[in-house]
């Protein structure tokens, strides 16, 4: 944590400020024989934090917050009442600097948030556009000079240089023959990636020991890494559950002290015994401990690769009891590979089974190329598989002006002058009620094909589960998830042969975004975590108690939905964030026993006596200090068990 000067010091705490120049001028006139000058300077001073103190808890109250600064104010009153004006100054530092102290916790806690943020590049180098030959031509040491330029203003097809060890600001495709590239800031991998020409590069990526030539796929704001920097951004504005979790203990907290402080007067006939014990009670380690521990939490996770957007979605985490899933690209790997055509006899005759034949024939080719520049306007991770069979077999694919996806049944397309529906069956039919269902083996997929308003065919494709997802599930369990469940748009036999592999045993297939909402809500065992990674899934993620996106092929819809993005392409993180929010709550709700703990054992001793007003405020602060530095425990994994990532 930066040390910040007087001035600002000064300005984001001026009750500290005011407090340690006042106090010990109050000490010296007291022990220079001036408590007649002393007291009345520390009781007019300590009246005015009790009034700005009472305002702030009225405000509080009438907002329907209880909170725990009725000790405080008792606490300030009574030993200004037993004429202990030093010790009253001396919790009123002890609560004023409780806010300086946070702060410096919570620095300390969310320093992996900061690091993400400090290392987002501001500038780029840019040699030229994808026009320039030059540009693209050029030997690394004949390269013309570069122009910097703010990382905003970099658009898609510019040709930049990126520096040894300089970050990569925005998605782009490598120029340059070979390159070594650090992703562990994004991936966890410590070794170094090899890249050839051609391989796609992800921004916030480190270069290795060479410049290299790269040409924008994305403006920076559509970067993966600047999606990232916001999602930390908002996790970093949210607010953890401090209130929340503090005060289920506000109330008994507060009527036991106050019990113990009262009948340590009446038996002891003290007046001066009740703010003893009260001075014991102020309530910093409620205040402090939960919200430093989510702080910590938080940033554990974005280290790990979960961007978690504030402090009451761990809470929500560490209770959870259903976890939901889809399966397109969450389960699955999202890599759809082409298994089959199958062309009607509208189209043409015939059913071309691709694994087994080196080419396909013109009819078959020809219902690719359609369905292809279709897809080349849908979202659905599906469609990559579609347009990556046309590409590897030399089609070129056609472009129009008139194309709308129909989000979660599929596209519309005008293609050279034909119109092109793509989708599910039911969205087929739409247009031609006599489409049959293709029958599929287990784990594959269909896409139904309509030309021209008539069935012409359907592409079957296959996409595999995540070599994890048994692993992730089975984890799940053994930490305390209740129920797993499969919530997924595609058929129910495909998802039903998955699930098997996953060992899920609940599947709801054919599933329309308002139906995944509907099952969510329905869920018995909560609170429920869902998670998805398309568009189609931003509204039951936003529905869920927890929304987690799996953000890494940049789902902007679903990750701005969520409450939690994994940054890694890896299933395994979800069970990963479960142990990070049960273990950083359970940290939380420790550190604030701790504090109680210490704090009634410190009153008991109190209440006989034995420990002196000033003395009593002065080790409150030791009391802090012990809770404080158990609630950083949640930076720690604690003793989690690591799913290993996906080898395939």
């Amino acid at each position: 944590m930066q040390v910040p000067n007087l001035s600002t010091f000064a300005r984001r705490y001026p009750i500290v400020l005011c407090t340690l120049i006042l106090l010990p001028i109050v000490i010296a006139l007291a022990l220079g024989g001036l408590g007649n000058v002393a007291q009345p300077v520390a009781t007019g001073y300590v009246a005015i934090i009790i009034v700005i103190t009472v305002i702030d808890m009225v405000r509080d109250i009438l907002r329907g917050n209880f909170g725990l600064d009725i000790l405080a104010v008792v606490a300030m009153s009574a030993a200004i009442a037993v004429g202990e004006y030093i010790a009253a100054m001396i919790v009123v530092l002890m609560l004023s600097g409780g806010e300086a102290l946070e702060d410096y916790a919570a620095s300390r806690a969310t320093k992996d948030l900061d690091a993400l943020l400090k290392r987002a590049p501001q500038r780029a180098h840019r040699l030229g556009t994808q026009t320039d030959d030059t540009a693209l031509t050029s030997t690394t040491d004949e390269l013309p000079a570069s122009t910097d330029v703010p990382v905003d203003e970099v658009t898609p097809g510019d040709i930049l240089l990126v520096k040894p060890a300089e970050v990569i600001p925005v998605d782009g495709e490598l120029l340059t023959a070979n390159a070594e590239i650090d992703e562990s800031q994004l991936t966890g991998e410590s070794l170094p990636a090899a890249y050839v020409a051609g391989d796609h590069i992800r921004s916030g990526a480190v270069n290795g020991h060479t410049a290299i030539r790269i040409r924008a796929t994305a403006s920076a704001k559509d970067s993966q890494y600047q999606q990232i920097i916001a999602l930390v951004s908002e996790a970093e504005q949210a607010k953890a559950p401090t209130v929340r979790v503090a005060d289920r203990f506000a109330i008994p907290f507060t009527l036991v002290s106050l019990a113990v402080a009262g009948l340590s007067w009446w038996l002891s006939g003290e007046a001066t015994r009740f703010a003893e014990v009260l001075v014991l009670a102020t309530p910093c380690p409620l205040l402090i401990a939960a919200p430093v521990a989510f702080m910590g939490g938080m940033s554990r996770a974005s280290r790990e690769g979960v961007v978690v957007k504030g402090g009451a979605t761990l809470e929500q985490l560490a209770k959870a009891k259903t976890v939901a899933f889809d399966k397109t690209g969450t389960l699955t790997h999202g890599e759809p590979e082409l298994t089959a055509i199958q062309l009607h006899e509208s189209f043409a005759a015939g059913n071309t089974d691709v694994q087994q034949a080196a080419t396909l024939d013109d009819q078959a080719l020809e219902l690719l190329r359609l369905t292809a520049s279709a897809e080349q306007y849908s979202t659905h991770v599906l469609a990559a598989g579609i347009i990556d069979a046309a590409q590897s077999r030399g089609l070129a694919l056609a472009t129009t002006d008139t194309a709308e996806e129909i989000a979660t049944n599929g596209v519309d397309a005008c293609i050279d002058g034909r119109h092109v529906r793509v989708g599910k069956l039911a969205f087929i039919r739409e247009l031609d009620a006599n489409a049959p269902e293709s029958e599929l083996t287990a784990g594959e997929t269909a896409v139904y094909v309509a030309i021209d308003g008539v069935y012409a065919g359907v592409l079957r494709i296959a996409d595999r589960l995540r070599g994890n997802a048994a692993d992730t599930v089975t984890h799940l369990r053994g930490n305390g998830i209740e129920h797993v469940v499969i919530l997924t748009g595609d058929n129910q036999h495909t998802a039903d042969a998955l699930a098997a592999q996953a060992g899920i045993a609940e599947v709801h297939g054919n599933l329309l975004p308002q139906d995944k909402v509907r099952l969510v809500a329905e869920q018995g065992a909560r609170p429920v975590i869902m998670v998805g990674d398309g568009v189609n899934d931003a509204p039951v993620l936003a529905a869920a108690d927890v929304g987690i996106a799996m953000g890494a092929r940049g789902a902007t819809a679903a990750s701005e939905s969520a409450d939690a993005v994994i940054v890694r392409d890896d299933i395994s993180m979800v069970a990963r964030a479960v142990s990070i929010g049960r273990h950083t709550y359970q940290v939380a709700i420790t550190a604030i026993w701790i504090g109680i703990a210490l704090s009634l054992g410190l009153m008991t001793i109190a209440a006989f006596g034995y420990i002196p007003a000033i003395w009593g405020a002065l080790s409150q602060e030791l009391v802090d200090l012990a809770a404080i530095l158990y609630a950083l425990r949640a930076l720690t994994s604690g003793n989690q068990h690591q799913i290993a990532p996906s080898a395939d």
